[in-house]
């Protein structure tokens, strides 16, 4: 395997990672163990040690059940600013570990730049379905995030650059999604806020 292909794989992890480090390894870990994939490159075979397995597929239930919440699935969401970018840095580190030490560099800056942009953009949509005082569209969400990790999960290995080329352009379309209900959103303040605000005399 040459080193871009082994790149394009550790940012399409990352990628997943952004969105949940939990569910990325769990779902890697099953399909290499389930022999779904070929074997994972790098350090990343560790993922499909069934303790690791267990580890991350019940943080996985519990993330799905905390983000069913209104107002704690925001919280949960801000929290994990801290923990989904190094953890996708990470990931994208242990599928280069065996690669040129600038491979691993790159591998490092790029899959914690890209899990902070797929964690950001997630963030933004969160805010806007946190809104909704009901727990079916926060588990729509959650069944449709989990489907995007289960594709990247299982892609990417033999797929890599068809894989991380579609999952880029979901997410410009997403960050394009988020910043177009954010000045919507805005809009709809500023017009409320005049409405609100009386006229002199």
């Amino acid at each position: 395997m040459n080193a871009l292909t082994t790149l394009v794989q550790s940012l399409g992890i990352a990628y997943a990672s952004g969105i949940s480090p939990y569910a990325t390894v769990a779902l890697a870990g099953i399909a290499d163990r389930m022999g779904w994939i070929d074997a994972l490159p790098g350090a990343l075979g560790a993922v499909s040690h069934p303790a690791v397995i267990v580890v991350a597929s019940l943080l996985t239930v519990v993330e799905f059940l905390a983000t069913l919440i209104p107002g704690v699935a925001s919280a949960w969401e801000t929290i994990h600013t801290a923990i989904r970018p190094p953890a996708a840095a990470a990931l994208a580190v242990l599928t280069a570990w065996h690669g040129d030490p600038a491979l691993i560099t790159a591998a490092a800056l790029l899959g914690g730049t890209l899990g902070f942009a797929t964690h950001s953009t997630k963030l933004g949509l969160r805010y806007t379905i946190d809104t909704s005082p009901e727990p079916i569209t926060n588990g729509a969400a959650n069944v449709a995030e989990l489907s995007v990790i289960a594709a990247i999960a299982y892609a990417v290995w033999n797929h890599p650059y068809i894989t991380l080329t579609i999952a880029l352009l979901v997410l410009v379309l997403l960050m394009l999604l988020v910043r177009s209900i954010w000045r919507m959103a805005k809009r709809a303040l500023r017009g409320r806020r005049s409405a609100e605000t009386p006229s002199p005399g």
